[in-house]
């Protein structure tokens, strides 16, 4: 008996225990769709073995994501395309959430374009608003995606294309609703595709490009009437369609971002009166450019690049542009401060930088810095802060350069000076920063309307 009483005892502690530990069952179903997408989709949906209150619950998730390499059950990163593809269809075919948000699918090059153009056209039946497609190159296999789908939709609002992907549109597509498209390393067949596909967004408002510039299309036209947003990354290679280049049609453009445009056959920019930002970097040896030319309206231009290696535009002027930086480690780039300073009448905020905070820096120490000729506006009338990054204290041409601004800015409010960090054992160099330091405290235009601060990076 007493055996008995033991063993019902334990058995009863059971039954408590199963009680509690099933109570998250008992949480409502918004809850619990929160904790299903913190996990892997795969996992969110193995969850429907558990029980009755489980078994359909994950086909409510707003957002699925599905990867070739993961397999929650065996742990096999080496899942034949078959049953990944059959997966795939018979979850989307399952999937019954009011709102499609996003789908995410992460697969090989050399699953077969059927199987990527059957997920695609049962995300469009379901509404989907995000979809992102990330084809990694397996033996050099890549994936094309049938245009047919692309003739017509107006519920996907987000593209975002990755690698092993080529793309041949024979016809303009229509893509209404979409507003932002990205492109990965993706291959065109020709310049007519290209123009294909961004004719048929006429809602789209941003457009990321990462490509290698000689890797499909000789010229890449990006003609968008309804762009605000512009980001490119030139990656080049030796080989492919020579130089190759592009042609940037987008009166609607606000902010734009290119860089690694080196050894460009042509880069052309029509005018962008709408501009507010733009950041150019690595962009050099272009034969047939108008790029600064093309910035003439921004307020804001990040310029990290030298003037020995991309023209500047002489006689323009920069008449809307309040915040300039340049970087201070590209040769010469001091002759593209004087010309900006000049042709920059309304500028308040200029900014040098040293992102490296290198002490090899390009130019070497024995050039000097030859002062503006035309007395610059914005120095008489408009600047009011002045930030230098990385400031190299014993370099002649950055001292130059810094004596200049602080003695001819009359309307500086602030100036902020941060040099590198010097070790507190190196008196030397200390006593030479103090009195660097004291040195542009002397020259300030008023030095009691001007805060002038020091730092160490």
């Amino acid at each position: 008996m007493e055996h008995k009483s033991k063993s019902g005892g334990v058995g009863s502690s059971n039954r408590d225990a199963m009680t509690e530990e099933d109570r998250i069952s008992e949480l409502p179903d918004a809850l619990l769709l929160q904790i299903l997408s913190s996990l892997p989709t795969e996992n969110a949906i193995a969850t429907s073995v558990l029980s009755k209150r489980w078994r359909s619950l994950w086909t409510m998730l707003p957002k699925l994501k599905f990867d070739c390499d993961y397999n929650p059950v065996i742990h096999d990163d080496n899942i034949v395309p078959r049953v990944f593809s059959e997966n795939v269809l018979k979850s989307l075919a399952l999937h019954k959430a009011p709102v499609f948000e996003s789908l995410h699918l992460k697969f090989a090059g050399e699953y077969d374009c059927l199987d990527v153009g059957m997920w695609i056209a049962t995300a469009f039946a379901r509404g989907v608003r995000r979809l992102v497609l990330d084809s990694f190159y397996q033996e050099e296999q890549t994936v094309t995606l049938p245009s047919v789908l692309f003739g017509y939709n107006d519920t996907l609002e987000i593209l975002k294309l990755k690698c092993a992907i080529d793309l041949e549109f024979p016809s303009r597509v229509c893509l209404k609703s979409l507003r932002k498209l990205c492109l990965d390393q993706v291959h065109f067949k020709d310049e007519v595709s290209v123009c294909n596909l961004f004719c048929g967004c006429p809602s789209l408002e941003e457009l990321v490009v990462d490509r290698y510039s000689n890797a499909d299309v000789a010229t890449y036209t990006i003609a968008v009437p309804s762009l605000l947003r512009l980001t490119i990354n030139d990656l080049n290679q030796e080989g492919g369609y020579g130089n190759g280049g592009y042609v940037i049609n987008a009166p609607a453009l606000k902010y734009l971002n290119i860089s690694g445009f080196s050894g460009l056959g042509s880069c052309l920019i029509e005018k962008a009166p709408e501009l507010v930002e733009a950041k150019i970097s690595d962009v050099s040896d272009i034969t047939n450019e108008n790029i600064l030319e093309s910035l003439t309206s921004a307020k804001r231009l990040i310029l990290h690049i030298s003037p020995l290696e991309i023209k500047v535009p002489t006689g323009k002027i920069f008449d809307q542009l309040i915040f300039l930086e340049l970087l201070t480690n590209e040769i010469e780039w001091w002759k593209l401060l004087s010309i900006m300073l000049c042709s920059s009448p309304k500028l308040q905020i200029l900014k040098l930088t040293d992102v490296y905070l290198r002490d090899d820096k390009k130019n070497p120490d024995e050039r000097r810095w030859n002062p503006p000729k035309c007395g610059p506006e914005c120095l008489s009338y408009h600047l009011e802060t002045f930030v230098w990054i990385g400031y190299e204290c014993q370099r002649g041409d950055e001292k130059e350069v810094a004596m200049y601004i602080l003695q001819n800015a009359r309307r500086l409010k602030k100036a902020t000076i941060s040099t590198k960090r010097i070790e507190m054992g190196m008196l030397e160099k200390l006593e030479k920063r103090r009195e660097m330091l004291n040195e542009l405290a002397s020259v300030l235009w008023d030095s009691n309307s001007c805060q002038l601060v020091f730092e160490s990076t």
